[in-house]
């Protein structure tokens, strides 16, 4: 025994000078890093949205459905993710003046690429394309962009970047509070005469393209007065001084990796034409529709709702430039009926107060949210958790998404169908209007991050997407309940245990007291969340 001692009294401190030494590498480099800053000095122009394309093929096809319908927006509700992205590679393939093309997320995968390549044909064309990428999902991609805005009718634009190009881990040590809010905004504009808004990024997860978690999701497809709102947004977001030209940032464009680019995605665009997915695409609802030329749209008087872009370099609670507000007052007017479909679902003090204030006078609450099996963010389930027994106790039917559902015989799949996690950010208020858009119920929506949405008026269109509350929420959520009084003082001493029900081969299926189908691990995971101070960042 004695014979090894010295080796362990050695082998401690050395281990700790390790330590020290790994800890002072990362504290100097955070410090350099938090010298890191944006460039101030580079060439740049203010542009707008084109207003005269009522002569393109998009404008003369829209122009005698929106005269009919005096002064009113049409929208067509896209709740399968195969239909919108071909909405997305229809508006590129025709549009003829201008693309506007505004996103959180834009992944480096097989639908991102797809749709890039879409874009560079429509640029190819003559088409401008603007694209305005949150720096989020950016990291190491500035060549391939810088390169792609070599092309004369292609600018690319960072939203808030990262000041450290390389080392983006660290600036979210050294400039938290900064790097840290987000441009979670969406909208895909096509000549200024249809766009698209809503909750999905760019990727394969939110067109049913990945293999194994898929989100349920909803857009509409807008034509008349609104787009012009859409686009008057996305202007002052373009040319506001948080969006910076790709190529101020330091990378220089390369003329060869442009070819190289050109090359790339019209091969992808060939590998994948005879591919399943492509066939799904081809056979999807409303390619079938396209080629009949029978879409219906839903008519009414509809608003953009959004943030103004400083919100993510001010003072989070100085609500001046946040649409939170505007929403607060929708939910607060209602009078029978309230459906919120929002995956991040963190009510706070404040919010639980207020849908328990609703459902005490009588309206209607009804509210789906993600399941700790279903959610991709565990930290946010745990600041959900804490609000759902005081829902439940006001009478809010609280639903939360099963991780995996049945597929319908027809293998399309609909919002919440065939889908692992929810990602749809939609409210219905008394069956009248609705709301489509970016924004979760949660503090990072309400306070952090820039969000939009459209507001439309129509009991028809609000009526087509309340459906799923008796057509389809059953059969792919559990619904949260209390146990009577007395099974709770028989089982638990008198503390009422959740029941989660759900419909399985049409019959009832119960689970009680823990979350369904949830990992140990994730029920660790969000158990420690929930002690730290972090609703706020949620």
């Amino acid at each position: 025994m004695a014979s090894h001692q010295p080796h362990r009294t050695q082998a401690i401190p050395s281990r700790l000078r390790l330590t020290l030494r790994i800890a002072a590498w990362v504290v100097v480099v955070a410090v350099i890093q938090g010298c890191a800053s944006l460039p101030q000095d580079y060439p740049r122009s203010d542009t707008k949205a084109m207003t005269d394309t009522d002569d393109t093929r998009l404008g003369t096809g829209i122009a005698p459905v929106v005269a009919a319908h005096a002064g009113d927006s049409g929208f067509l509700p896209l709740g399968h993710g195969l239909d919108a992205f071909v909405a997305r590679l229809a508006l590129a393939e025709a549009a003829e003046r201008t693309l506007d093309v505004q996103y959180y997320l834009f992944h480096d995968d097989a639908t991102g690429h797809l749709l890039a390549a879409y874009l560079m044909r429509a640029a190819e064309r003559g088409v401008r394309v603007r694209l305005l990428l949150d720096d989020m999902d950016m990291g190491g991609r500035d060549a391939g962009l810088a390169a792609a805005a070599l092309h004369p009718n292609i600018e690319i634009r960072l939203f808030n970047p990262f000041p450290s190009r390389s080392l983006r881990f660290l600036d979210l040590v050294s400039h938290f509070g900064t790097v840290t809010r987000r441009m979670h905004n969406k909208s895909f504009t096509a000549d200024n005469q249809v766009a698209v808004v809503g909750g999905r990024n760019i990727g394969d997860e939110y067109f049913e393209a990945a293999d194994e978690t898929n989100f349920g999701d909803m857009d509409v497809a807008a034509v008349g007065p609104i787009v012009h709102a859409v686009s008057g947004a996305f202007d002052l977001y373009w040319n506001s001084s948080l969006a910076y030209p790709v190529e101020a940032l330091g990378e220089a464009g390369d003329g060869e990796r442009l070819d190289a680019a050109r090359t790339r995605l019209a091969q992808q665009v060939v590998a994948m034409r005879d591919s399943p997915y492509a066939r799904r695409l081809r056979e999807s609802n409303l390619a079938e529709k396209l080629v009949q030329k029978d879409v219906t749209f839903y008519w009414g008087p509809a608003r953009l709702l959004y943030d103004l872009p400083q919100k993510v370099s001010t003072d989070p609670d100085d609500q001046d430039t946040h649409m939170g507000p505007q929403l607060v007052d929708l939910i607060t007017a209602v009078d029978k009926d309230l459906i919120v479909v929002s995956p991040y679902f963190i009510p706070g003090p404040k919010g639980t107060e207020l849908f328990r204030a609703l459902a005490a006078r009588g309206v209607r609450v009804t509210v789906l949210t993600n399941s700790l099996a279903a959610t991709d963010v565990p930290a946010v389930h745990a600041g959900y958790a804490r609000y759902r027994r005081s829902l439940v106790e006001a009478g809010v039917e609280v639903y939360e998404m099963r991780p995996t559902t049945a597929a319908k015989s027809d293998g399309k799949r609909r919002l919440g169908e065939s889908q692992a996690s929810l990602h749809a950010k939609t409210l219905v208020f008394d069956l009248q209007r609705v709301l489509v858009g970016s924004m979760n119920l949660d503090p990072r929506s309400y306070l952090l991050n820039t969000e939009m949405g459209i507001l439309v008026d129509s009991p028809e269109l609000a009526a087509k997407v309340a459906e799923w509350r008796t057509q389809v929420l059953p059969r792919i959520a559990w619904r949260l309940t209390l146990e009577p009084a007395a099974s709770a003082d028989a089982v638990s001493g008198g503390e009422p245990r959740f029941v989660w029900t759900g419909i399985d081969g049409g019959q009832a299926v119960r689970h009680y007291g823990r979350d369904p189908e949830a990992a140990a691990w994730a029920r660790v995971q969000a158990f420690i969340l929930s002690l730290l101070p972090i609703e706020r960042q949620l």
